[in-house]
């Protein structure tokens, strides 16, 4: 079993990670401690848990640790769109919606094949 950061899935995490970093530094000074915070919180959240549960060295717990992965993604995925509604997002923006379209794909199908 190779370590967590040999996982491709980790890498784009990490990538994502700093891209959330880079597009939300021009957000609204009184976005700090809230939209803003909660960002980059969801964000750190998914490479963290990959690399909890891989270190576990069970399947069941890696599985339940990319579970909260995927909820934090989706947390963010949604955090971006109200960004987006608010007006604070650049044309970055596009870029790192992508990517974490192909982050949740890829959780998705590394919980499927966990379950196999």
């Amino acid at each position: 079993m190779q370590g967590h950061r040999d996982s491709i899935v980790w890498q784009k995490a990490m990538n994502l990670v700093t891209a959330i970093y880079r597009l939300t530094r021009p957000f609204p000074k009184e976005e700090l401690y809230g939209l803003t915070s909660q960002m980059r919180r969801a964000a750190v959240s998914i490479p963290s848990n990959i690399a909890e549960g891989h270190a576990l060295k069970q399947t069941q717990a890696y599985s339940r640790h990319l579970a909260i992965a995927s909820g934090s993604l989706a947390e963010l995925q949604t955090q971006i769109e109200i960004a987006g509604r608010l007006g604070y997002l650049n044309r970055e923006s596009g870029e790192v919606l992508k990517l974490a379209d192909e982050i949740g794909r890829m959780l998705a199908g590394l919980r499927k094949s966990l379950k196999a």
